[in-house]
């Protein structure tokens, strides 16, 4: 079983009834009989045997995740395409295989942009604003019962955020939101407004919040991860901060500490084209972070090494792409061919090494398989496969018997979901697109 976030809905739901339809449906068995059993499937999830109890780790580590966005659920809109459907689908997996996993993120007012088309087909971005209390978000209190509050230091003043936790099965997402009154500066308070929306001036503030703040968000929690794992450059300045909070604990310089970052450090590239990495001129480098780097002990050479591919170049951008590179001991790209091309694109970071040995190897993007298998096809998989498919998707025995399921079966369920498909586009366009259509294009879509 797959539990992922209680959705909107229900939430939303459970705000708008009153006391009397709540007790009105306390007496109707089989509301009561149909709860009882989702939360004994809850609990049966949650309390269940994992693949992690099963193997043999010394310690109890943990691992934190960071990314820009999150896919989770339809309803809630924290991502924008693939990248945040993988992060979403690596929390899932994690909760099923019971992975000691924390994941870190930006919780954005506004998501990202809902695409409406014009009736001559262009595209108008719709932003639509997420009330946060209506969703199953819990704000993260200390023991004062006061919202814990972070803060980064940004050129026109402190930026501050409040932490969220958003339950993912086993697995908690905390996000961080800056739009609160002890942001007095309306632009610090827009910072987590859109989801890749601003300048690039927000694209910078975001990415610190999302860093820097981010680890200092886990110190307010209590909370110290073993490994970090960065996913995509966005959120690299992470591993500065990590670095520095072992030169304040160690009493050790910036480079010892890096060592230390290093070892217990992953980092996963995505983008295939280099004009695709995130990166930032020098001169806004300057402006947002050189009080920074100065905390570090680093003159303004050693600093930007970590973020250019030789020598300190006015002229060339600070990559967060090779600042990734640079502070983590393991990195990897997302399938075999991605390897090969990012092995060529990064090959001048080591210089001394053939293209093949470039420490960059490659892991496939997965999925989580119950997030994408249709209800019709999972019952069809029960029937032939057994239910273990769910739980052990890596077992091929289990898998083999895919041979078994006949065609004319597979067909059937294939042209329900088509016909579904179908059904569904008809009901928006004419429900949602219905002021952008003449009478004739309703008459087209309803044939």
């Amino acid at each position: 079983m797959v539990l992922e976030c209680r959705s909107k809905g229900i939430i939303l739901l459970i705000n708008n009834l009153n006391q009397a339809e709540l007790e009105r449906l306390s007496e109707q068995t089989d509301f009561t009989s149909f709860l009882d059993y989702i939360h004994d499937k809850f609990k049966n999830y949650m309390e269940s045997h994992t693949w992690y109890d099963s193997v043999n780790i010394n310690g109890k580590g943990s691992i934190v995740y960071f990314s820009m966005e999150y896919g989770i659920n339809e309803s809630f809109p924290n991502y924008s395409g693939g990248l945040g459907v993988l992060s979403g689908d690596h929390l899932k997996s994690a909760s099923d295989l019971g992975l000691p996993l924390i994941a870190v993120g930006l919780l954005y007012q506004q998501g990202y942009f809902w695409q409406r088309l014009t009736q001559s087909g262009w595209q108008n971005d719709q932003y639509i604003f997420n009330d946060f209390y209506s969703m199953p978000l819990t704000l993260m209190r200390d023991k004062n019962d006061e919202p814990i509050i972070i803060d980064v230091d940004l050129p026109k003043a402190k930026a501050f955020a409040q932490v969220w936790k958003l339950q993912i099965g086993r697995i908690p997402l905390y996000l961080l939101d800056t739009n609160i009154h002890e942001n007095a500066l309306d632009e610090y308070r827009d910072i987590t407004d859109q989801l890749y929306g601003g300048t690039r001036e927000t694209r910078i503030q975001q990415e610190i919040v999302l860093g820097i703040g981010g680890v200092r968000a886990l110190k307010a929690l209590n909370l110290e991860p073993t490994v970090y794992h960065i996913n995509e450059g966005h959120a690299a300045f992470a591993l500065l901060e990590r670095t520095k909070g072992y030169m304040d604990k160690y009493k050790i310089d910036f480079h010892s500490a890096k060592q230390i970052t290093k070892s217990t450090s992953v980092f996963t590239t995505h983008t295939p084209v280099p004009a695709g990495n995130e990166a930032f001129k020098v001169d806004r480098i300057e402006a947002y972070l050189q009080n920074y780097y100065k905390s570090l002990g680093l003159k303004k050479e050693e600093f930007y090494f970590n973020g250019q591919p030789g020598d300190f170049n006015p002229d060339d951008n600070f990559s967060m792409t090779i600042l990734g590179l640079r502070l983590t001991g393991y990195h990897n790209a997302v399938s075999k061919l991605h390897g090969c091309v990012s092995r060529n694109m990064w090959h001048n970071l080591w210089k001394c090494f053939p293209v093949d040995e470039v420490p960059i190897g490659s892991i496939t993007n997965g999925i989580h398989t119950m997030t994408w298998v249709a209800r019709e096809f999972a019952e069809l998989y029960d029937r032939y496969l057994s239910p273990r498919w769910k739980t052990e998707t890596d077992v091929k025995e289990i898998w083999d018997k895919i041979e078994t399921i006949p065609n004319e079966e597979l067909w059937r369920e294939k042209q329900r979901r088509r016909v579904r498909m179908v059904l569904f586009a008809r009901e928006y366009l004419i429900k949602r697109q219905k002021s952008f259509l003449t009478p004739e294009q309703i008459s087209k879509i309803n044939e």
